[in-house]
């Protein structure tokens, strides 16, 4: 499916205010700052924050009225208790006024994502979904795999539910269409046909196997298929089957012969909807208050797959208060499909519909269908809305149990809501790089990863214990300046180090300069041998602890431990291969990219252009007298 023109985003400088209230935290202060909202609100639509004494956002909603529905706010007896709570901690509110309520239906769903309050349903969808790019900026377009900006110029084809259903789709493809997947870079320098032309899994045209227009053929091919045209593809692949047949060319005759197998398989794997061409399905489900939706996405009559999400500050939402939060926010970076299916109407449907529909290209259609294919697509996913979130139910008790268990074993007052892993990397103290992965009551929480680069020259290379104590000391400075009250979600209630009593020593050395006292530290060592199963927990008493080894808090804490060391590794690779390819040119101050280029070009290496006399700089083109001196200066500093 092609991607839809972008739409610009609303700017709200254009129509923002704020009142400030006072910072009495109680529900008469909450109300009061409401109302002294009131006296400067307009009859319009718009978006309101809800915002505490910090200025953190409480509350994004949006308003046919803006103020009659704030209104609503200040007769607190009819509010239920979770909107009490919010009134109460409100101290200020920021206002936004748009041009109709379609409008102010986006903008709200954008502020949510981008703010994530306390008290809206949220839906957590921190990936990015996959799709297949065709470039059109090429005389032999590329396919390829691409998750982020749609910016390329091309056609987008998706979304997929995960990168495997897209890897599955794009090795059939290669097998089926024969479209190259190399970089345009590494295309221009072939003189002779890459492994995947010998494996029938590419065209060649690099080399010329295939002229223009044969490769014209199979991209016209290839974009029928995507977008649901699969049996005329299928047909024309058996004629030219059946033609080489005829001719004897059963060389020929085999080749497409396997493409046509390779067809097939992308349609058993993906599956086909019966009369359906571009749609997605969307079903709930709940149970002990917990919400499960589940996306099915299906393209050209082909299912890409599903996925299932899991909104949170989901309390008092009735089912389709949070079908009708789910597709606003989902749809708010999301390429849209002409028709949504639901298991239930959202509420506010037709206002739903209008808003998708005004950053489309086509008119958006919510249903939820009665009988026929259509109804029971619904009932699929509804069916693995129920699976998905029996599962998550589960899997979140026992996840209870262990951080209960853990809170027991390092005497915490309660079940850590946060747990932050340390871990260093480097090689013989060279790229030193420091890394923090976060855990909680929901799993890794990988938005909230952070590295850590040590530059710092006070350190001696390979002192682990040092750069222990730059890592946390960078780490709770911050954390003190952005929340000295420690009342933040991000102060953790559990720090796991990865090394024995020394960066145990060292972690507490920084806390204590810092005058942090009531953040439990432990040290995870990897007891005798290095052997998974025998670590050692040493605790700030001075105690050690070892776990049985069939414990599950033991398998718990291992699973945190080498999820830091993978993260930190990572880092450190990506480092290293950084400084390996970095480019002594890059930092001589006024060099750019066409400098550079000519430097390198007139010298051969960067090594020659450092060694060069001030003459033989001057002599490059487009080096001036003066920059010929800075890159000279730059290489032979006075001392």
């Amino acid at each position: 499916m092609a991607e839809p023109p972008q739409i610009d985003r609303f700017s709200e400088e254009q129509a923002t205010f704020a009142v400030r209230g006072r910072d009495t935290p109680d529900l008469d202060a909450g109300v009061a700052a409401i109302r002294n909202v009131l006296k400067t609100l307009p009859v319009r639509p718009g978006v309101y924050r809800m915002l505490d004494a910090g200025g953190d956002v409480l509350y994004v909603g949006k308003a046919r009225s803006l103020k009659n529905r704030v209104t609503n706010y200040t007769q607190v007896a009819r509010l239920p208790k979770r909107l009490q709570r919010m009134v109460s901690l409100t101290r200020a509110m920021t206002i936004v006024t748009t041009a109709s309520e379609a409008e102010a239906l986006l903008l709200e769903a954008q502020l949510i994502k981008r703010f994530r309050p306390a008290f809206n349903v949220l839906l957590r969808d921190d990936k990015s979904f996959p799709f297949i790019f065709l470039n059109e900026d090429h005389a032999y377009p590329r396919i390829s795999k691409h998750r982020g900006a749609r910016k390329g110029k091309g056609i987008y084809f998706g979304p997929f539910a995960s990168a495997g259903a897209v890897n599955r789709t794009l090795n059939a493809l290669q097998k089926v269409f024969l479209l190259r997947s190399c970089s345009d870079s590494f295309m221009a320098n072939r003189t002779r046909p890459c492994l995947l032309h010998q494996i029938r899994r590419c065209s060649a045209p690099c080399v010329d196997r295939i002229d223009a227009a044969g490769y014209a053929e199979l991209v016209a091919d290839a974009k029928d298929f995507l977008a649901g045209k699969s049996q005329s593809v299928q047909r024309k692949l058996g004629e030219s089957m059946q033609a080489a047949a005829e001719k004897q060319d059963y060389e020929l005759a085999a080749v497409y012969r396997d493409r046509l197998r390779a067809l097939t398989y992308i349609q058993g794997q993906t599956g086909t909807a019966e009369g359906v061409k571009d749609v997605d399905v969307i079903a709930l489900a709940e149970k002990a208050g917990q919400f499960s939706i589940q996306a099915f996405f299906i393209r050209g009559g082909q299912n890409w797959g599903h996925c299932a999400f899991f909104p949170k500050n989901t309390a008092g939402s009735t089912p389709k208060d949070v079908m009708g939060s789910f597709i606003v926010q989902f749809y708010e970076d999301m390429p849209l499909p002409p028709e949504i299916l639901v298991d239930r109407l959202p509420t506010e449907c037709d206002l739903i519909a209008e808003a998708l529909s005004s950053r489309s290209t086509r008119k958006v259609v919510i249903r939820q269908p009665q009988r026929g294919a259509l109804k029971r697509l619904v009932d699929q996913a509804a069916r693995n809305a129920v699976e998905a979130l029996d599962r998550n139910l589960a899997e979140g008790a026992t996840q209870t149990r262990l951080l209960a268990e853990l809170a027991d074993i390092f005497e915490l007052p309660e079940p850590p809501r946060r747990i932050e892993v340390y871990d260093n990397s480097h090689i013989q103290g060279s790229d030193a790089g420091g890394a923090m992965i976060v855990a909680g009551p929901e799993g890794f929480l990988k938005n909230s990863y952070r590295k850590f680069n040590i530059k710092d020259a006070s350190i001696t290379p390979g002192d682990d214990f040092g750069m222990m104590r730059h890592v946390l000391g960078r780490r709770f400075a911050r954390l003190g300046k952005e929340g000295p009250d420690r009342k933040g979600s991000d102060w953790p209630d559990l720090v796991l180090i990865d090394g024995g009593k020394g960066q145990l020593s060292a972690a507490m050395d920084i806390l204590a300069e810092q005058g942090i006292d009531d953040v439990t530290l432990v040290g995870v060592a990897k007891g005798p041998d290095r052997n998974a199963g025998r670590e050692v927990f040493h605790l700030m008493d001075g105690r050690e602890l070892t776990l049985p080894l069939n414990s599950p808090v033991l398998f718990y804490l291992q699973r945190l431990r080498d999820e830091a060391h993978r993260f930190a590794i990572g880092a450190h690779r990506a480092k290293r291969s950084k400084a390996i390819s970095a480019n002594p040119l890059d930092d001589v101050p006024g060099i750019g990219p066409t400098r550079k280029r000519a430097l390198l070009m007139h010298f051969g290496t960067a090594k020659a252009v450092r060694s060069a006399a001030l003459e033989s700089l001057m002599a490059a083109p487009g080096i001036s007298k003066a920059m010929a001196e800075v890159i000279y200066d730059h290489f032979h500093p006075r001392g």
